[in-house]
């Protein structure tokens, strides 16, 4: 099993635990297990995964935090982790790297936004919604790379909306069902 380089057993009613060894699989570059009955933390040891480039574990019933290496894996471009029972802050390390794909709504995470987006934050798709998070838009988005689509709807994020891109080619829909947010393409502060 250590030279397994793709996994794929979505939707497969698995129940249970993701194992602490999960890790171990050195030289897996694709992990789905989305749409199964998983339960209990993202082991630690995911983190290990030099080779990992895809991990979606969303509409399982995963809980506790983001663990903070997570973002610190090399090649990782695409990581699903909505529909899950998600705690805890999203890691500024997600936010700083250069993944392709980040989805982490639908979950219970809280806080603020950490504002660490630079020129080396590269996203097709961010998509934070369904969370509780808190506090201003970061202003450091707007000198992120490139966003694709991005939506922040339905949490407690408050402020106006920063001005430039990504924020010019975005819907009212981004930003939806949040607290006090204002500004293009809301109503005026």
């Amino acid at each position: 099993m250590k030279e397994l380089k793709h996994i794929d057993l979505s939707s497969n009613r698995l129940a249970g635990q993701l194992p602490v060894q999960f890790g171990q699989l050195r030289m897996l570059s694709r992990a789905l297990l989305n749409r199964n009955q998983l339960t209990g933390p993202i082991p630690e040891s995911i983190t290990c995964m030099d080779r990992l480039a895809d991990l979606d574990l969303s509409m399982n019933r995963i809980s506790g935090p983001i663990p903070e290496k997570i973002g610190k894996l090399r090649v990782l471009s695409t990581l699903n982790l909505d529909s899950n029972l998600i705690t805890g802050q999203i890691p500024a390390t997600l936010l700083r790297s250069g993944m392709g794909i980040l989805n982490l709504s639908r979950n219970s995470l809280e806080g603020n936004i950490p504002d660490v987006f630079g020129p080396n934050s590269y996203f097709m798709a961010l998509d934070l919604s369904f969370n509780k998070l808190k506090g201003p838009i970061p202003g450091s988005l707007s000198s992120a790379k490139y966003i694709g689509h991005l939506d922040m709807s339905h949490n407690h994020l408050c402020g106006a909306i920063p001005v430039g891109s990504p924020f010019d080619h975005l819907e009212a829909s981004s930003f939806a069902s949040n607290d006090c947010l204002c500004g293009n393409p809301l109503r005026t502060c």
